[in-house]
């Protein structure tokens, strides 16, 4: 039948009708599984292999587990060259849906006349190796590396632990000290741990100034530490890279350790590089407590990591931010490691204002009297003046809803959600106050003795 087959012209097979009709299907249910891997199979049926690479992608997004996208995948990149001659038109609708390629084996090498012939084991040998010329395996494995589970016992599997390309992108930090509202405090510790040697070349080599070590940042939770270690970042030029517990640890032994080892050689690819590791209480547990073999040998290879062991570490900084530094392990610091502490404590006057600034900088509002905002909320975290906006916004929003025209969020909204929203704060000043009064070795927790004293909790 007229238009059943593709046409060749100057060398290019052009599609067929029943592709066009598939592809309009597909475009019209998208989720349609069957109907995407009929067109799949018909696609490379015709030598279209990148767009059946596409739509095979496309249903393992979907059902991840597919066995025959699966199979379809592993075979179009097993195949190139010519396709196959495409079902007759006059077959069933069930023959054609049920075509699939072969599995295995070269397709018929077309003669000069353009139909199958017949090849012998050394043509087809030949055949083969004329088809693998020029063909860019790299760009097939790139295509099917998310998709496909490893070929051979041995293998590292894409999906196991933390992969480079995945989760240890080193990404720019895109904000700067000035960025952070207040806080002057923490800006003279970290002007002197990092940004003032990093400057000022001359003068870190002359007083000996090592372009490497650990800062500790703690206090209570929702106060801005991460955004700090952002900003340190920004200031310094440097790559950033941020981890957490569930990105490091695995239930598989040996597997932690693994992904703790490649986030430092990364960190060390990228230098100047800062690593900055959340929740380092999750990761880095006192030893004593841990009865988990797995989370202790982690821990070691934390240690083995920061002491710079096997590897040099110049130019990588390592930032950790903790909730509870009391449960860190005590080895981690120790001079060398996380030898420098500072504390994060909740925003003064001037950080409450850039806060509500930041949280309201593209609602609709007027009238707003940030000073008076900023007394009302003495004692609040940034998350939580974060949701006091969010339920003015919702006050406005509602109300708009009623009077049937949209209105700006006013200052009376915002003092209304001031007062329906708590600090969220005191259970941790509580844990704290007993850790300032009964477990304050060495005098590590001064600081923290010094600001429960001013607010007069102890």
């Amino acid at each position: 039948m007229e238009g059943s087959h593709p046409t060749s012209r100057n060398g290019r097979m052009e599609p067929e009708p029943l592709l066009d009709s598939l592809r309009n299907a597909v475009a019209a249910m998208p989720d349609d599984v069957p109907l995407r891997l009929h067109l799949a199979t018909m696609l490379l049926r015709a030598g279209q292999r990148d767009e059946a690479v596409r739509h095979l992608g496309a249903v393992l997004q979907r059902e991840p587990g597919n066995t025959e996208a699966v199979r379809l995948l592993m075979t179009s990149a097993e195949v190139s060259g010519p396709p196959a001659p495409a079902p007759d038109d006059t077959g069933s609708a069930e023959r054609v849906r049920g075509s699939a390629l072969p599995p295995t084996g070269p397709f018929p090498v077309p003669d000069e006349a353009g139909g199958p012939a017949e090849a012998e084991d050394g043509a087809a040998v030949e055949a083969g190796q004329n088809r693998a010329d020029g063909y860019d395996w790299s760009q097939a494995e790139d295509e099917l590396r998310d998709v496909l589970p490893s070929r051979f016992v041995g293998e590292e599997s894409v999906s196991a632990g933390l992969d480079e390309a995945r989760a240890y992108d080193a990404e720019s930090a895109g904000l700067t000290l000035a960025d952070v509202a207040g806080l002057d405090e923490v800006k003279q510790r970290l002007e002197a741990a990092f940004l003032a040697p990093m400057r000022n070349p001359e003068l870190r080599k002359l007083y000996g100034k090592s372009l490497r070590g650990g800062l500790l940042l703690y206090g209570p939770p929702g106060c801005g530490k991460t955004f700090i270690a952002r900003a340190v970042a920004g200031e310094l030029g440097a790559r950033f890279i941020t981890v957490s517990f569930a990105d490091l640890i695995d239930m598989f032994v040996g597997r932690s350790e693994r992904n703790i080892h490649e986030l430092f050689e990364v960190a060390r690819r990228n230098a100047p590089c800062v690593v900055f590791l959340d929740e380092v209480d999750a990761i880095g547990q006192k030893r004593s407590q841990l009865r988990n073999t797995p989370m202790r040998s982690a821990v070691n290879q934390l240690l083995l990591e920061l002491d710079d062991v096997a590897s040099d570490n110049t130019g990588v900084f390592v930032l950790a931010a903790t909730n509870h530094p009391w449960d860190v392990d005590s080895a981690l610091r120790r001079p060398g490691r996380f030898d420098r502490t500072l504390l994060v404590l909740p925003p003064d006057g001037p950080a409450r204002e850039g806060v509500f600034r930041y949280h309201l900088r593209d609602r609709p509002v007027a009238g707003i009297d940030l000073t008076r905002l900023s007394r009302l909320t003495d004692g609040y975290s940034g998350a939580d003046i974060a949701h006091i906006c969010e339920t003015a916004a919702e006050r406005a929003l509602l109300d708009s809803v009623r009077r049937g025209e949209p209105r700006l969020i006013g200052q009376a909204d915002l003092e209304a959600s001031a007062g329906e929203v708590r600090p969220s704060l005191g259970t941790w000043f509580e844990t704290a106050r007993n850790v300032a009064l009964f477990a304050n070795e060495g005098g590590a927790y001064d600081d923290l003795v010094a600001y429960l004293r001013k607010r007069r909790l102890i």
